[in-house]
């Protein structure tokens, strides 16, 4: 008997349990833009405030190229807020798309 409550118990935790992970996952994109950092303390100025953005889960700045790749959550924000809120730093950003390890503007 307590193996079958056991058993029902069981199915009962897992039933409620996945439907619940699997609203969990949310869908996450990425964006790159160009953007017109000259140094590091620009780099660091777009690290510390960008990171902070509603939705955004992962950031990477690389100086030299002058690119920004931002990982986002789709359902709290867009490409367009996350360009808002580079150009709100006072930066000029335009979306990019690397091809062939050639950098172009999209």
């Amino acid at each position: 008997m307590k193996t079958k409550a056991f058993a029902l118990l069981a199915l009962l935790t897992a039933g409620l349990v996945l439907p619940v992970s699997a609203k969990d996952k949310k869908e996450k994109e990425k964006v790159t833009f160009l953007v017109s950092m000259t140094c590091e303390s620009c780099q660091k100025r777009i690290e510390k405030n960008i990171a902070f953005e509603k939705g955004v889960t992962d950031l990477e700045v690389d100086l030299p190229k002058k690119l920004v790749t931002i990982e986002y959550r789709t359902d709290k924000t867009s490409p367009e807020e996350l360009k808002a809120a580079l150009q709100e730093l006072g930066y000029t950003a335009m979306p990019f798309k690397g091809h062939k390890g050639e950098e172009q503007k999209q």
